[in-house]
Order: C-alpha cells, then structure tokens, then sequence
C-alpha cells in the first residue's frame, strides 16, 4: 500500500498508544512516574482547598469560650494551567522515498517524535523539581568567550546540544538579558557548557557569576514546581502564590524548611522526618540527586535496605529505605533534583493536573502531522497543559543538604 497521510495517521495512531508514550514519559523520572496524575484539568481554574487552622472557641470557662469563637481555617489556592511545547519536523525526501514502505517511515519518523515527546517529558521532569522560574541552572564565573561553566556539576543533565539559552541575574520575577546563545557543546563530567558565541549576550559582557541559565521562552513560564510549593525561604507578606498569601502560616500553607547542611546525610534525613511527623505528616518519599544518593547509600554502610517504588508494573525504581518515626521512607534518586536538596513528600496529598495526558501529541483537530508552511517538512506537535497541586504543604519538606 502506498503511504499517503491517511495510512501515516493510522500508523502513528497504533504505534503511538498511551501506554507506549506513558512507557516513554516516565521511564528516567521518578518522581513524574510516582506522583498522583488528575488528567481532567479542564474549565479556567481549579480550586484546591487548605485547612490550616481548627475553630479556637475553647477555654476551661464557657462564656470565654463562647466569646472567643473562631471559624476554621481555610485557604483555596486557585490552580492554573501552564503550558510547554516540543516540535518535530520530518522532511518530505523522507516521506516520498518510503512510499511503499510505512513501516520504513515509521521507523524514520519514531527517531524524531520520540525525540520531541522525551524533550517535552525531560521539560516538565526538570521543572517540577523548580520554583516555576524555568532555571537549568546557575553559571560559575563571569564568562566572555565560548564556554560557560556552570555552578553545580549536576545541573549539566538539564543541558542538551541545540539548546537555546537566555541568562538573568533574578531566578524568576525579574527580565532576561538581551541576546541568546546555542549551546554547541555539553562536558558531561566537568559540567562546562560550550556555545556559539557569549557576545550575543548584552553585548558580549553580560554573563557574570551566579547568573540564572533559562531555555528561551520559559522565564517565569513553568508550571510551580516543588521550590515553588515548599519554598528554599519562608513566604514573606507580600506573598501571592495562586492566590494565597502564605505567610498567615508559613508552615501549613507553604512547607517545611529544614536546614540538614551541618548534619551527616542520613541523621538529616531523619532529623527532617522527625520535624515532618510534629506537625502531622506521614512521608513516604525522598527525592534526591543521584550524588547525594551515594553519599547516603556509603554512609549506611552495611545497614543500608534496598526497596523497589513501583509506578506500574512496568516502571520501578530501586531505593533505600529508611525508617522515620510514623514509618518507613523510600528514598529514590532523581537526576532532576536540585544537589543541594532533597524532597521529603507525602505523595498522597499532591497530584499534577493536567488537561489529557502530560505530554501527548497535540491532535485535538485529529491531525497528527502538519505540513509546515516555510519548509518541504511536516510538523508534529508534543505538548501538555499543567499545574502541580498539594492539599497539605505542611506535611511536606524541603531539606537543604549543602
């Protein structure tokens, strides 16, 4: 049979199942593939509910009691979605020379839509470990010509050939500069980052230290990761995240801050469980780097137990348990978490929202591919629309481990 676009849609549309693009999506990222999925995000917003404080008309004296009456606490964090996406473009030489043969088309156009639906799946992985910024990183020192070293060796995952960048002095809430840079090369071991050209960037003179690193297009563009929902610092009075100022009650309303810097990593860990189980959190994930993972698996020693977290019985990953005072907690390591951070979570309380699977090829006119008007190509499109959400912060804590 001859391939034209109706037999290229069908073939795409039996190739691609969500069980395949779910394989895909979830396979290299824990806590994407473990946490909680609401997939009927629809209408403008989503209300999510926050009791953080019980009636206070109580005292040993009745008419006290009753004069000091207080309602319950409630605040309702308002939901909205956010957006990302993956193109690929598939030349029409292609197309034409597998006439014929759609199972040789198919296996050229996997190549690059499996390659868009990872970009996007790497995007939203990386992004829910952030404050929503859309930082990859943090550059070292002043640079000016062709490399571009970055803060933390481990940010380099975040890094891929092709990238186009942008920097900012302000991680989030503030502007880019002016130029952008592609990145031409990635030293997966130093964590130097090779580009085209820094003189594109305010002039040639504009990337200093401690810059922020961003992908072009996504400053303050992400959907609010975990930097954003248990914020490094506590929320200030001027808080305003969706819709709720947190400082009411940093702790209920915007998580647990527990600094583990001056401690051995795994009397950090247990430290953090201990201040997480006061105020009534049960966790049963840790989520940190693959480094400080090891750091933890050789400070245990001969005590270390391993245990498998399974997302489906086709994804697993393998952990280290550990055992904090209302039970036991698996700790997985991410290559999207933070170095200097782990994330003790209680995974029953957060979901991501999203509107259809996240991500998945965007077909809601029932076309799978585009012709592309400016190029002998067509187009497929990889995208999702969604937000992270958590009914308790306060059971929740961000850890500083540096």
């Amino acid at each position: 049979m001859s391939l034209d676009l109706t037999t290229f849609a069908a073939a795409l549309k039996q190739h691609y199942t969500s069980d395949r693009v779910e394989n895909m999506v979830y396979a290299d990222n824990p806590l994407l593939a473990l946490m909680p999925k609401y997939e009927q995000f629809g209408g403008d917003n989503l209300k999510l509910p926050v009791k953080h404080g019980i009636p206070q008309g109580r005292s040993a004296n009745f008419a006290t009691a009753q004069s000091n009456k207080t309602n319950t606490q409630l605040k309702a964090f308002l939901l909205t979605r956010d957006r990302d996406y993956s193109l690929a473009s598939i030349d029409n030489e292609t197309i034409e020379a597998s006439k014929g043969n759609a199972n040789a088309f198919i296996e050229a156009a996997t190549t690059e839509i499996d390659g868009a639906i990872e970009s996007a799946t790497r995007s939203i992985a990386i992004a829910m470990y952030g404050s929503g910024s859309g930082s990859i990183g943090q550059v070292a020192s002043s640079a000016t010509g062709t490399s571009m070293q970055l803060k933390n060796v481990e940010d380099v995952t975040n890094f891929e050939v092709g990238m186009e960048l942008v920097v900012s002095v302000a991680d989030g809430g503030g502007a880019v500069k002016s130029g952008t840079v592609t990145v031409n090369g990635v030293d997966r071991d130093s964590g130097l980052v090779t580009v085209d050209s820094m003189t594109a960037i305010d002039g040639g003179t504009g990337v200093v230290a401690d810059d922020y690193v961003f992908v072009e297009g996504d400053y303050d563009s992400k959907i609010k990761g975990l930097r954003a929902w248990l914020p490094d610092t506590a929320p200030s009075v001027s808080d305003n995240f969706f819709g709720v100022n947190r400082s009411a009650d940093a702790t209920r309303l915007g998580g647990i801050r527990f600094d583990g810097s001056s401690m051995p990593i795994e009397e950090a860990l247990i430290s953090a469980a201990a201040r997480v189980a006061r105020e009534g959190g049960k966790p049963d994930y840790c989520f940190m780097s693959y480094a400080k993972f090891a750091d933890l698996e050789k400070a245990l020693g001969s005590k270390v137990q391993y245990i498998d977290a399974h997302a489906s019985a086709e994804i697993g990953f393998r952990g280290i348990l550990i055992h904090g005072p209302r039970g036991s907690i698996k700790v997985i390591a991410d290559q999207n978490c933070p170095d200097d951070r782990a994330f003790m979570l209680s995974m029953s309380f957060w979901k991501l929202y999203s509107l259809g699977k996240c991500p998945k090829i965007l077909d809601s006119d029932g076309l799978k591919f585009l012709r592309e008007s400016s190029a002998d190509a067509v187009e497929v499109r990889v995208g999702y629309y969604a937000q992270m959400g958590c009914r308790a912060p306060g059971y929740n804590a961000n850890i500083k481990l540096d």
